[in-house]
């Protein structure tokens, strides 16, 4: 495990060749660049885990001092990693899937201009994510944090000749930096309370340093959501998540699947014993979370991109880990990451093969009949969307998701566990109406299928793990993480299940109704009155873009336009103005007529004797 910090340099050196080459090398070298440096680090993250599980460190804790980052007075920071068995999950997820994806990525770019500059930028999100999950402090988190918050940037406004793309990237890096600055706050409150940045210490101290529902941390809990939110894309600062579409579809799974939108969900699992202390703080995640759920799945329940729908399915699976960590299932959050990172990362890139195939078309309703066309991504699709939709017994997603919804019900929160299920009902509702409209029916465009390695090879292996096998992998979270309400199961653990699966089945069902054959039910419901007011309103999100428009861009555009007239420095300008103007009345007077230069000598005395006088 002393291997650990060559996890995050070869990301980083990869970057640094990448960058430097300015473009000039080919495409073979540069994918080599880009998936052998992210493949060297999966393989030393896979040394690691192999040697945690077979020779623990004392503790459960492995710590690595590289060297002392900041040094001042009454602020130490150091460079140092932390291994557990949270980290350790996220590490295998990061490395593992991330590496996936960047080899079907070096299938799916070839030919695009920026072809090194791609995985340039996707080798230092990477590194920076490996940065948030493995710093020993807060602020080497929050570097990390801030790294994949830049790259997200770079990665969605790839494309960047087209505005549109250029706006959604703007969006989502000025959305997350509101999150951002948030938990900066939560940062400050922390040190000047406790002293330190260090995790470990901060667990151990905010215990003896605050009772249960102080206001100092009640608001540095506040502040840790209100960063998680940005990042993952929750009620209030989801927005910007749909939008990131815009960039290449392996970013999206990178983004969505392994990396960035899971920030959120193990910052609040990695501070646990903090939200512990603020009840009240850690309620409000799992509300967070059950609303979001259920709007993302209502919003694409009618969208018509590929990719959107998906996006709208992201946001919901992280809400469904928030209302996890709200009613303290640790355990339930973190397995349910991973098993999101598979399904939702296979999803993800055969939507991109999908796309490929039909020649950039993302419209699922110009597709139809591609089933014999391009087998293995509707082998993807099958599998992929059985594992979102949490279809019983033989998917991942199925063990994930109803250990979520058995500890909500253990825990005594009804409300959150009727959004699940409402949730889950949806969730299989949009995802095989996405299938059933794109992969059936009617041909509608041309479609050729990918082939090669790097194309068939990350597919195959994300099907193998979105199936009950990649269930089978449990994270070594004993000791890490409080243990949870309902961890002994029972009798009505097994209804649950029996009750959510049946859910889940009668929601493919009615996708299949609606859906398959000429479509004339759906048809009429969507035309009717209401049909097209839902409709509208979901496709616009919930139309949270209209109202933040109105509440802050339109008052801040505004505000620039008022500023752009610069109206201090026009009032600082009326004294030379003044001035000048003076100037020109008094020169005026000199007209060289004794008799005008008379009258004023006359006209000034009297005014002068009639100031005195009065």
């Amino acid at each position: 495990m002393n291997l650990l910090f060559l996890t995050f340099v070869f990301p980083l050196l990869g970057y640094f060749l990448l960058a430097f080459s300015r473009g000039r090398i080919s495409e073979n070298l540069a994918a080599v660049i880009g998936v052998g440096s992210v493949g060297l680090s999966a393989l030393i993250s896979a040394l690691c885990i192999w040697q945690f599980n077979t020779s623990p460190p004392e503790g459960g804790v492995f710590s690595q001092h590289l060297w002392q980052w900041l040094d001042v007075v009454g602020f130490s920071v150091a460079f140092g990693l932390h291994l557990d068995g949270l980290s350790l999950t996220m590490l295998g997820v990061v490395t593992g899937v991330g590496f996936l994806i960047h080899l079907f990525a070096s299938w799916y770019m070839r030919g695009e201009e920026g072809y090194s500059r791609f995985f340039a930028y996707t080798n230092l999100f990477i590194f920076s994510m490996l940065l948030l999950v493995l710093g020993d402090n807060l602020l080497l988190l929050y570097f990390g944090w801030e790294g994949v918050g830049l790259c997200s940037y770079l990665l969605i406004g790839f494309y960047f000749k087209e505005r549109k793309n250029g706006n959604a990237a703007l969006k989502a890096f000025i959305v997350t930096r509101v999150g951002d600055v948030l938990m900066a706050f939560g940062l400050f409150i922390l040190f000047v309370q406790l002293g330190t940045l260090n995790i470990p210490e901060l667990l151990t101290l905010a215990p003896q340093k605050f009772a249960e529902g102080d206001l100092w941390i009640t608001l540095a809990t506040l502040a840790l959501l209100g960063g998680a939110v940005g990042k993952s894309a929750q009620l209030p600062l989801q927005t910007w998540l749909a939008d990131a579409m815009a960039g290449p579809t392996p970013v999206s799974a990178l983004i969505h699947a392994a990396t960035m939108v899971t920030a959120g969900v193990y910052l609040i699992a990695r501070t646990h014993g903090l939200f512990l202390l603020a009840p009240d703080v850690l309620e409000l995640v799992g509300i967070v979370g059950g609303v979001t759920l259920v709007l993302a799945g209502f919003a694409a329940l009618v969208q018509t991109d590929i990719k959107r729908i998906l996006a709208y399915s992201t946001m919901s699976q992280i809400g469904y880990m928030f209302l996890a960590l709200g009613v303290g299932a640790w355990d339930a959050a973190i397995f349910h990451l991973m098993t999101h990172a598979f399904f939702k990362a296979l999803l993800f890139l055969s939507s991109g093969s999908v796309i490929n195939a039909c020649h950039h078309e993302q419209n699922i309703f110009r597709m139809g009949g591609l089933w014999k066309k391009l087998p293995l991504a509707y082998a993807s699709f099958i599998v992929g969307g059985a594992a979102l939709a949490a279809l019983p017994l033989i998917t991942a997603g199925f063990y994930s998701k109803d250990e979520i919804l058995w500890e909500a019900f253990a825990s005594g929160h009804s409300g959150l566990l009727y959004a699940g299920l409402l949730g889950a009902f949806l969730t299989s509702l949009y995802t095989f109406r996405l299938i059933f409209i794109a992969f059936h029916g009617e041909a509608k465009t041309e479609a050729h299928a990918g082939r090669g390695l790097a194309h068939n090879l990350p597919l195959v292996v994300l099907i193998v793990l979105s199936t009950f096998l990649g269930a089978m992998i449990v994270p070594p979270l004993a000791g890490v993480l409080p243990q949870s309400v309902g961890h002994a199961g029972g009798e009505a653990k097994h209804s649950l299940e029996i009750a959510s699966g049946a859910i889940a089945l009668a929601g493919i069902l009615l996708a299949a109704l609606l859906f398959l054959g000429k479509r004339g039910v759906a048809s009429a419901i969507a035309q009717s009155a209401p049909g097209r007011f839902l409709s509208a309103w979901w496709y616009a999100a919930w139309g949270f873009d209209w109202l933040y428009d109105k509440l802050f861009v339109q008052p801040y555009l505004w505000l620039t336009r008022l500023l752009g007239r610069d109206p201090i420095d026009a009032t600082i300008g009326l004294v030379p103005r003044t001035a000048r103007g003076s100037h020109v009345l008094l020169s005026r007077s000199e007209t060289g007529q004794l008799r005008w230069y008379a009258l004023s000598i006359v006209g000034g005395a009297v005014l002068l004797l009639g100031i005195v006088l009065l």
